[in-house]
Formats: structure tokens, C-alpha cells, sequence
């Protein structure tokens, strides 16, 4: 297949298609993790801002009698409270109390007092450098120091003790752990997503190329067809051809001269005809089902039969083969189908079995039936088919050896048509030989009371 230009140069798309698509939807997967990750980590981040703040809040408030002013039991309450004057802010003497701040991490957390005026009152915790000092009433803010670390910050509305407005809360938590575990997931996606897409490309190249096969497969068969095909016309053509140039040639032609010459044109031209129509009659097979014949009808199998031993019992006689029929069924074998068809089906198992059995040999066919098919069966003792070659035999132009050749006026055709007459009709053919003790054709087709449920199969044995 990496042979041909044009399948080489399909499956390379195919694989392309298939690697882009599927990069495009591993690249919205991972944009998709990566937000989800985000979104969790910024809700559990601000569960865990708004729980320190409202313990500060619910803490300090019932402590606030006056707006704006920090009494000293609060100012217990944190350790490195720095009081703020203008723009100076004084830090206070730690003290040995328990305090509420020492419920989370200072490292990570600062807290700013804001009276109601938003001037700063007071700051605690970790209190960045360079944090802008000026009040925004904004509850949820995203903040930044000098050296340009981030924070979170939660603004809450403070009041006394008396359910006056004593000022603001504001409690801000440090974003760098949070930051570094992002870089840490963006690091891993952004190595990830080549290797994903180095082994998407490899499957999307195998995948390609199992896609790339049956057509393939199909593509080899219609050149085998076509080489077939122009094989077997070109044939009969250069005969006739050669007939015609010799005629040509010659300065005087007799009446008899003639006449053999014209016979030679007839019998190559039968020949071409004979092909053309076997040929017609596989691609109208294709296309049909047994409720598309155009001629659909009950048909008796064992006239069927009878015709068709009465028509060959000439051409059996003249090879000295006996040909004999045998009926085990109590009943006649009636189905549903296309008589010509049927026909056809038979007979050419029939001519096959009296070509390949030798002088003396025994033709049989015999008529049985089951629960739901018509069984028949096409017995010779002819020189039979090696096992090898019975997966072959129903291919189109196939011959399975020099005994089986040309020479027996065939085309290598009639199997093919024998196995798609069967499956138009929804039956099986099975098909048994020995090597030089004889061969078996066996055709099950449904009774006219059957439902036509079954599709055609076809199996093979070795006698």
C-alpha cells in the first residue's frame, strides 16, 4: 500500500485529520483540567479566606464600643499588631495571651483595620512591602506588592458593639503556594501535550493505514478484475483478429474456406457474449435481494432439476459419465425465487461436475430437504480440489490448475455466479472434495414458509 502514490499520500491525510482532530480535542481536555483545577483550588481558597474572616469578625466585633478606635483587649488579641498613624504604623509589644491570629498561618495572611472614613487604623500578620494603602470597598480584590507577589483579599463591614458602622476588615492571604502549584500543573500539561500528541500521531498513522486496507483490498481486487477481464476478451478478440488478418491475406477464398473462417469468427464471438453476459449477470446479482427480483415466484426445484438432467443427459452421455438424480424428499421442493436464476445455478454446477469427472465417472444430484431448506446436492467422482485451493474457488476468472483450464471453454465464472445466485436467494453452499475421489456441491435454500431470515453463507470442508 506505501507503494502507491495515491494511498500513501491518502493515509498521510487521514493521519493528519486524525491527529489534529484529536490534538484539538486533548488540547480543550487540558484547558478544560487546568480551569476545573483552578476554579477549585481559587473556591476552597476563598472558603478558607471568608472562615478565618468571619472567626476575626465574630471575634473582635462584641470587643468594639467606639467607631473607629481598637480598644486594648482587641489589640491582645494579635501579637504583631502595628498601629497606624498617617502613613507611620507602630508595632505593639507581642503578648504571651492566646490570640485569634494564631488560628492560621501568618506567613500567608495580613489584616488591615480601616475606619469608616477608609483611613488605616491598624495592620497585622505578614503585612506585605509596597501594598497600596488606599481603601477599596470592593468585597473580593486580587492585589499586588512591590515585588509583585499576589494576594487575595476579603473586605468585610465591621460594626460596635452597639450595631453602629465602626469601619472595615480586611483580610488578604498570600497567592504564591497557590501560584507555584498552577506553574507546577501548566508544566506538566505543557510537557505532557507533546508526548500525547507524539503518540497520537504514531495511532493516528496505525489507525490510517487500518482504515487505508479494505479499500485497499478493494482496490487490488477491481486491478485483478480488470487484468482478468481484459485477459479473457483479449483472448477471443485476437483469435478473431487472426481470423480475419489470414482471411485477408489470402488472394482466393473457396466456399469452404470461407465457411470454416466465418465459424471460427462465430465461436469466438460466442465466447465474448457468453462473457459479457456471465459478466452482467454478477453485477445485477450485487445489487439484488430476494425482494428485489424482478421476477419473484414459487418454483419447484424438483422440475427444476428434471429439466436440467433431460437437457445434459446428451452432453453426459457423449463424455460416458452417468448422470442420475435421486429424490429422498416425500414432497415437492418448492421456493420462492427467480426460475432463470435457479436455472442457471444448477446447471452450472451440473456442466462443472461432467467437465472435471474423467470417462466412467458418476454425476449425481440429489434432492433432500430439512426442517426449513431444500437441500440439494451435486455429487462427482471427479479428480476433485486440493484443500488449499477451496477458499478460491468461488473468486472471479479463478482456475484452480491446468486440469481446470481454458480448455474446458470456461471463463471461471460459473462458481462466482453459483454463490451469488445462492446468496441473492438467502441460502448456503457448502462445498466437500477429495483429491481424485470426487467433489460435493450442497445448496440449502428456504422453503417458501420460511421468513427469509438467513443470509447467505458459504463453507467449506475437506471430504
Amino acid at each position: 500500500m506505501n507503494q502507491n502514490r495515491l494511498f500513501r499520500l491518502t493515509r498521510i491525510r487521514l493521519a493528519l485529520y486524525y491527529a489534529v482532530v484529536m490534538g484539538l480535542i486533548l488540547s480543550l481536555c487540558a484547558f478544560g483540567f487546568y480551569s476545573s483545577v483552578f476554579h477549585a483550588h481559587v473556591v476552597a481558597l476563598d472558603n478558607e479566606i471568608e472562615s478565618i474572616a468571619g472567626t476575626i469578625h465574630d471575634t473582635i466585633e462584641p470587643k468594639l464600643p467606639t467607631p473607629g478606635r481598637l480598644e486594648p483587649v482587641v489589640q491582645q488579641l494579635f501579637p504583631n499588631l502595628s498601629m497606624c498613624i498617617g502613613a507611620s504604623c507602630i508595632q505593639q509589644q507581642p503578648d504571651t495571651k492566646r490570640h485569634v491570629v494564631g488560628a492560621f498561618d501568618k506567613s500567608n495572611y495580613y489584616i488591615r483595620f480601616f475606619d469608616n472614613s477608609g483611613s488605616l487604623i491598624a495592620t497585622a500578620g505578614n503585612y506585605p512591602e509596597g501594598i497600596s494603602n488606599n481603601f477599596n470597598k470592593k468585597t473580593w480584590q486580587f492585589v499586588k506588592d512591590r515585588q509583585g507577589n499576589e494576594f487575595h483579599q476579603l473586605t468585610m463591614h465591621l460594626h460596635t458593639r452597639y450595631n453602629g458602622d465602626w469601619g472595615y476588615l480586611q483580610i488578604g492571604r498570600s497567592l504564591e503556594e497557590f501560584n507555584h502549584y498552577l506553574d507546577s500543573v501548566k508544566l506538566v500539561l505543557v510537557l505532557g501535550l507533546p508526548i500525547a500528541m507524539g503518540i497520537i500521531t504514531a495511532a493516528s498513522w496505525w489507525l490510517s493505514g487500518l482504515a487505508m486496507q479494505p479499500i485497499y483490498k478493494s482496490y487490488r481486487q477491481i486491478q485483478q478484475f480488470t487484468a482478468d477481464a481484459a485477459h479473457e476478451l483479449r483472448t477471443p478478440l485476437a483469435a478473431t483478429g487472426a481470423t480475419v488478418e489470414s482471411a485477408l491475406l489470402s488472394p482466393q477464398l473457396d466456399e469452404e474456406e470461407t465457411r470454416d473462417i466465418l465459424q471460427t469468427i462465430h465461436r469466438q464471438n460466442q465466447r465474448l457474449t457468453n462473457l459479457v453476459v456471465d459478466l452482467l449477470m454478477l453485477a445485477r446479482l450485487e445489487k439484488q435481494s430476494i425482494k428485489e427480483l424482478k421476477q419473484h415466484e414459487k418454483c419447484c426445484l424438483n422440475d427444476i432439476i428434471s429439466d436440467l438432467i433431460e437437457e445434459f443427459q446428451a452432453m453426459a452421455t457423449a463424455a460416458r459419465i452417468t448422470l442420475t438424480s435421486v429424490e429422498n424428499a416425500h414432497q415437492h421442493l418448492n421456493i420462492i425465487g427467480n426460475t432463470d436464476q435457479l436455472y442457471r445455478l444448477f446447471s452450472n454446477l451440473i456442466v462443472n461436475a461432467i467437465q472435471y469427472t474423467p470417462t466412467g465417472g458418476d454425476v449425481k444430484i440429489l434432492l433432500n430437504r430439512s426442517e426449513y431448506y431444500a437441500v440439494i446436492k451435486v455429487q462427482d467422482t471427479g479428480i476433485g480440489i486440493p484443500l488449499q485451493e477451496l477458499p478460491h474457488i468461488f473468486d472471479r476468472f479463478y482456475r484452480v490448475s491446468s486440469d481446470r483450464s481454458r480448455s474446458t471453454g470456461g471463463s471461471g465464472l460459473g462458481l462466482s455466479i453459483v454463490q451469488a445466485i445462492v446468496s441473492v436467494h438467502k441460502g448456503k453452499l457448502n462445498v466437500e472434495s477429495e483429491l481424485c475421489k470426487g467433489t460435493t456441491f450442497t445448496v440449502q435454500l428456504p422453503l417458501d414458509n420460511t421468513n427469509f431470515k438467513n443470509k447467505g453463507s458459504i463453507s467449506l470442508f475437506k471430504g
